[in-house]
């Protein structure tokens, strides 16, 4: 739901803001007051194309900002708008609503945000087009494309959605497996090609059998045997001056310490025995080094040969790090991915037979999702045809006959079928006029909505050229969608602006244009007004009080169906 809005500099309108509420809302006043501004100001929001020539004279820059409510929709579609914000790096604000900015510069530059963040202006379509649908001449072309109408079939049944997902997983089964398949076979040279290439490097790499870490540890073994004689002689020094040379050990540090040792250990003095007990500690440690050192000294390598193998191997781990990574670890890993590469660029003539035998299936399952696919969407189209039909009889086309042709179509994405809305036997493109176009589209929208809550839809045009009962029926109709989602209508007619729950007008000085929320006394006097200018007539009130008090009463109504079921 679309709570507020704020327009600033965008056309007649200078600065203008409108909290809206739940239910039917309408937008009334003089031609040209700037009730287009409004609608314009909603399709900026909804990410649509940003016209420079829209920015008022004299302005940097026009801007709209809106605040959504989601909690109200239905819970997938809550979770889908709330997902996109997060994946655009957004949030909400303290309210848990969704803040939507764009601006529109004057020399043409636009910008547009999403919970406080600046995104492409594709982004706001994907937000808006779960929470927000703009009906208006140019949306009802949009209804002519062949995806719009199959769209509306497959929206008329929930139980198409699962049915269509399961025909697109196996389509996408199908195509990648057929795409292998033809690659495997168109290529086969190519490939072929690549396999030797790819076997000679795995083959290379595994003749050498290197070691994760390998060439580290070269470089430090390297490095030891180059120095290896000055280390032997640094460690078999420290060792002799720790244990003593043969004839002296007497001398040697661990025999000193260890007379030290013993002597303060023989007292009585508490001071001298913690003195000892440190001894008997850096003795026990120099017992460890002296052991390490042993060991040490043994670990040395005493092959004159080893240096030089080791020099050997380091070069021939070279060549493997030349051509392959950086590293061993590099090359092991690039060594894998060869092999799954290998494994799946198969091109044997059994490798092949067994793919086109994957092929085959996978295209009957496919075939098969999509008959199932086929069937509901028949079923769907005819429910829907008979229930707009219904709905037309009310809205001045008695006569009418809506029908929902489902046609066969090569396979796609979006199943094997092409749709095309019919009025009277004929391509709805081809036989609608605008006015009927407009009845039409809001006689889907009633029949759709009962599959849709919490969602915003705004009507501009709707009622064009139509009036009288006809009129009192798009009222009706509108407030009855109303009930499940919150519906903005842009109209001339009284019959109707009664039916709203709120009542925005739009009114113009000499410059500049504003959006003000008419009280029920101000209601009944804009509704004169439209009443062909008897607003300042007794008789002309009566007629509006009149046509307000029942239209509210149905209203009522309406409300106690919804808060029945």
């Amino acid at each position: 739901m679309l709570a507020d809005i704020t327009i600033e500099n965008l056309g007649v309108i200078e600065r203008a803001s409108a909290e809206l509420s739940s239910g039917l809302t309408v937008l009334t006043g003089e031609t040209g007051a700037g009730k287009t501004m409004v609608v314009t100001g909603l399709r900026l929001l909804a990410g649509g194309r940003a016209d420079s020539t829209r920015v008022r004279q004299g302005s940097k820059k026009a801007s709209v900002e809106g605040t959504f409510a989601v909690d109200t929709a239905a819970p997938d579609i809550a979770q889908a708008a709330a997902t996109v914000v997060e994946d655009a790096g957004g949030s909400p604000d303290e309210n848990g609503e969704f803040i939507v900015a764009r601006t529109v510069s004057a020399a043409g530059r636009s910008k547009a945000y999403l919970g406080g963040r600046s995104v492409p202006a594709a982004t706001l379509g994907e937000f808006s087009s779960l929470v927000l649908t703009v009906h208006g001449q140019n949306d009802q072309l949009r209804l002519l494309a062949p995806e719009q109408q199959l769209g509306a079939v497959d929206r008329s049944d929930p139980a198409v959605a699962p049915l269509r997902e399961a025909y697109a997983e196996s389509f996408r089964t199908w195509r990648a497996l057929a795409k292998d398949y033809k690659t495997r076979t168109e290529s086969r040279r190519e490939l072929a090609q690549e396999v030797d290439r790819l076997q000679f490097a795995v083959d290379e790499i595994d003749g050498m059998h290197p070691q994760s870490g390998e060439d580290v540890d070269l470089v430090e073994r390297i490095r030891k045997l180059q120095d290896v004689d000055g280390l032997r002689e640094a460690a078999t020094v420290a060792l002799g001056s720790i244990d003593g040379q043969e004839g002296f050990e007497e001398d040697a540090a661990s025999s000193l310490l260890g007379q030290a040792q013993a002597q303060l250990s023989g007292v009585e003095d508490k001071q001298l025995k913690a003195l000892g007990e440190q001894l008997a500690e850096i003795t026990s440690r120099l017992g460890d080094i002296a052991g390490e050192l042993g060991a040490y000294l043994a670990d040395l390598p005493a092959d004159p040969e080893e240096l030089e193998r080791s020099l050997t191997r380091q070069q021939e781990l070279k060549t493997l790090t030349r051509k392959y990574a950086p590293d061993i670890d590099g090359v092991l890993a690039w060594r894998d991915h060869a092999n799954e590469r290998l494994a799946s660029i198969d091109t044997s003539t059994e490798a092949l037979e067994e793919l086109a035998k994957q092929v085959k299936a996978a295209e009957s399952e496919m075939i098969a999702h999509a008959a199932t696919l086929t069937a509901a969407r028949e079923d769907a189209a005819r429910r829907l045809g008979d229930a707009v039909t219904a709905e037309l009889k009310g809205l001045a086309m008695a006569s009418s006959e809506f029908t929902v042709a489902v046609k066969d179509a090569r396979y796609s994405r979006t199943g094997a079928n092409e749709v095309e809305l019919q009025l009277n036997g004929r391509p709805l493109a081809a036989t609608a006029s605008g006015g009927e176009l407009s009845r039409v589209m809001l006689a889907l929208e009633v029949v759709l909505s009962a599959n849709t809550e919490g969602t915003t839809m705004v009507f501009d045009e709707v009622d064009a050229g139509v009036g009288g009962r006809a009129a009192v029926e798009i009222g009706r109709r509108l407030a009855r969608l109303a009930t499940r989602n919150q519906v903005i209508v842009v109209t001339h007619l009284p019959q109707v602006a009664a039916y709203a729950t709120t009542h925005l007008h739009v009114a113009k000085d000499m410059y500049t244009s504003g959006v003000s929320t008419l009280s029920e006394r101000e209601r009944v006097e804009e509704l004169a007004r439209m009443l062909a200018g008897l607003d300042g007539t007794e008789t002309g009130r009566a007629h509006a009080q009149e046509l307000f008090d029942r239209a509210q009463a149905e209203v009522a109504e309406f409300r106690q169906e919804k808060a029945n079921k």
